[in-house]
């Protein structure tokens, strides 16, 4: 599919995206490298399109990655570093072991950057342009990405722990989470739909077809014949790492098939199907993106801007890193 698209295609893909949205938020700006780096925006689309081109799974890690760093310590790259003497990696937390992905593509289109204009972008601002063209490039809407982030010189893998919402939290729990970083359940319902492309593992969804409450029986409120086909490559224990796609009827293009799947009962996770289990408002907003495409893509973009704004490091805070896998010197 996307692994036979030439890179002009692709690229035209961004270019005439769906919908388009601009916002300032906060001291960010969508035109903040337009002296100091005009040829960034386009840099980070040329590497992305070539990296999802040749693996489709990578849009949906890269998306991820930025949602995963923005819930930690806010939308600072914190979540690139590896570990040092001093530092433990957020890469070694629950949420992202032997599962967040895409470090490469970052340090790639970081490396173009770093020829072009040095110390000039951060990684905070690759992620989150990364994030906005992997919508894109699946066909999804598009936004102008307000930019101005720097670099944060630690970061936390209690908070990674802690604070990047769980597929099997309650509901409440997740909506909680969201609430701490400014997002309300619009925010939550419209960013869930990221789940439209990627990929879960069978550890993250184990629980829902052998022992949803403790009690040794499944979930119920999984469609029983979806659950079956579920369980022949997710058994009761082996096969952790197993992946299925989060979106059975088009797992490779960004649309409202998950809010539709959300309605027949058929989230993969507890963290999705949630979303009508347990809250009115979050199902009516899920019946509204099942209805209306137009409303989703909409909805979406306000919302990763928004997503993009928790609490980024501007002015002299932080730094701009060199390579975003290691502070600088």
């Amino acid at each position: 599919m996307a692994q036979s698209m030439s890179i002009v295609m692709v690229l035209a893909l961004i270019a005439f995206a769906p919908l388009a949205f601009s916002q300032k938020t906060g001291s960010l700006n969508p035109n903040f490298y337009s002296r100091s780096c005009p040829k960034a925006v386009q840099i980070v689309k040329s590497v992305v399109a070539n990296a999802v081109a040749k693996e489709t799974r990578m849009a949906a890690s890269l998306l991820r990655l930025h949602f995963h760093d923005c819930f930690v310590k806010g939308c600072d790259a914190s979540i690139l570093l590896d570990s040092t003497g001093t530092l433990i990696s957020e890469k070694r937390s629950n949420p992202n072991r032997n599962s967040a992905r895409g470090f490469e593509v970052i340090e790639q289109i970081k490396s173009a950057l770093e020829k072009e204009c040095p110390q000039t972008v951060s990684c905070a601002d690759i992620m989150a342009l990364a994030a906005r063209d992997s919508t894109v490039l699946t066909g999804g809407p598009s936004w102008e990405v307000p930019l101005g982030r720097r670099d944060a010189r630690d970061a936390s893998l209690s908070g990674s722990n802690n604070n990047i919402p769980a597929p099997n939290n309650t509901f409440q729990t997740i909506l909680t989470k969201f609430k701490l970083k400014g997002l309300d359940v619009v925010d939550l319902v419209a960013l869930s739909g990221s789940h439209t492309i990627g990929n879960s593992r069978c550890t993250s969804f184990r629980q829902r077809l052998y022992n949803q409450s403790g009690n040794g029986q499944p979930d119920y409120a999984l469609d029983q014949s979806y659950a079956s086909q579920l369980k022949k490559r997710c058994p009761r224990s082996g096969g952790d790492q197993n992946l299925f796609v989060l979106d059975f009827v088009s797992p490779t293009k960004f649309d409202n098939n998950y809010f539709k799947n959300l309605l027949a009962s058929k989230g993969l996770l507890n963290s999705d199907q949630v979303l009508v289990t347990k809250s009115d408002a979050s199902m009516e907003l899920v019946k509204k993106y099942a209805r209306s495409n137009k409303a989703f893509f909409e909805q979406f973009a306000k919302s990763m801007i928004r997503m993009g704004n928790i609490t980024p490091l501007t002015g002299s805070k932080g730094e701009i890193r060199k390579i975003c896998r290691k502070m600088n010197k």
